[in-house]
């Protein structure tokens, strides 16, 4: 039995290696920087050609969310492109919580990863592809602490503020897929969708809110360990420069209707979450809320109703979350949508689960259900 080799020390991975033993390794998810939270990894392991792999991942019982490991199969690609699903079952009673994953790859290298990761490398091709498209501009909204650009991607000719932004939380590779579909539908000159919404609105598109979190291989936090999804009472340049920057360019613009990209761990679902809980709701704000909810579940059999996160009694909700900040703040229709990393509990799709395919089809379905929501506001 050949022995194998793991890495991770490239953009966005992660992995402790702790034992390995011919194709059997026992492994460890590494903690954000300066922070407790840990669920991402992503690691290649190479010399197993036709060889049954055997990879455990210990401690699991200590993650950031230890129930989204039941029901949960690691994403597997041979070569980054294509990502599909390895067979994995975990027990909370082996080594303080072990997801084990067996896998037989076909080449001499595969990739596994909590989601099919979405690099740095490709986040600079998706801004600059759009950014060369007509009538779309490119804002440096700020620099990272760890040096790097935040960009933001302006297009549209109408008077409706709309805010779109992913990946705060750097783990949630989902969202950054989501962003790719809407941009391609976005910057498509004949796509209906596209035509409709840049006439109507002035669209502001944050691809990547976290770029050091996602480098790093963080799963929820910034290059110093700060959770961004809960700076937005008082960001700060110190410890959320990327909230700063971003609330900053809102309060000049004005939102209309916002929505920021988000992955659970947990709920195998697709999902929104709205602002239930702010001290200015309203039932007419609300309303706007819940309505865009009815025409998406209309639109997409991959979205649903049913499974979510509880809402805020009226006076609680938290103000440092985006969402709620957002409809307070503007008196705006905003809300967070949330991808799966598990596959659909109602509409499975055994092979690749939720795949980044999904989320970029979702994504259009969201646009195509935006126009909808925009033509019931004139009517």
């Amino acid at each position: 039995m050949t022995q194998i080799a793991i890495d991770a020390a490239f953009d966005s991975g992660n992995i402790d290696v702790l034992a390995i033993d011919g194709g059997n390794a026992r492994l460890a998810i590494r903690k954000d920087h300066n922070s407790e939270f840990a669920q991402w990894f992503h690691f290649r392991v190479t010399g197993a050609a036709g060889q049954d792999l055997t990879l455990r991942l210990t401690g699991l019982n200590h993650s950031a969310y230890p129930g989204g490991w039941p029901g949960y199969d690691a994403c597997v690609s041979e070569d980054r492109e294509y990502w599909a699903r390895a067979a994995s079952a975990f027990d909370k009673d082996a080594d303080e919580g072990t997801l084990t994953i067996r896998y037989t790859p076909a080449s001499n290298v595969a990739w596994f990863a909590y989601f099919a990761p979405y690099s740095m490398e490709r986040h600079h091709d998706l801004v600059a592809e759009a950014a060369a498209c007509e009538g779309v501009e490119l804002v440096r909204l700020a620099t990272t602490l760890d040096g790097q650009p935040l960009d933001m991607l302006e297009m549209g000719e109408g008077e409706t503020q709309v805010w779109l932004y992913a990946r705060q939380h750097p783990g949630e590779t989902q969202a950054e897929w989501w962003m790719e579909g809407a941009l391609e539908c976005l910057t498509d000159p004949v796509d209906p969708v596209a035509r409709a919404l840049r006439k109507h609105c002035r669209l502001h598109i944050v691809p990547n809110c976290n770029p050091d979190g996602s480098r790093r291989g963080h799963l929820r936090t910034n290059a110093v360990g700060t959770n961004l999804n809960r700076e937005w009472i008082s960001p700060s340049a110190e410890k959320s420069p990327e909230v700063l920057a971003i609330r900053n360019r809102m309060d000049e613009t004005g939102v209309d209707f916002a929505m920021d990209v988000h992955g659970d761990e947990a709920i195998p679902a697709v999902f929104l979450a709205g602002f239930e809980g702010i001290p200015g709701w309203t039932d007419a704000q609300g309303e706007r809320f819940y309505r865009y909810q009815r025409i998406l579940d209309r639109r997409t059999p991959d979205f649903q109703t049913r499974l979510g996160y509880p809402k805020s009694a009226p006076g609680k909700a938290n103000l440092s979350i985006s969402t709620n900040q957002v409809a307070q703040r503007f008196g705006c229709c905003a809300m967070t949508l949330e991808m799966p990393y598990k596959d659909l509990a109602d509409f499975p799709e055994p092979e690749q689960g939720w795949s980044p395919e999904r989320c970029k089809l979702l994504a259009r379905d969201c646009l195509a259900a935006l126009v909808e929501w925009l033509e019931s506001e004139e009517a």
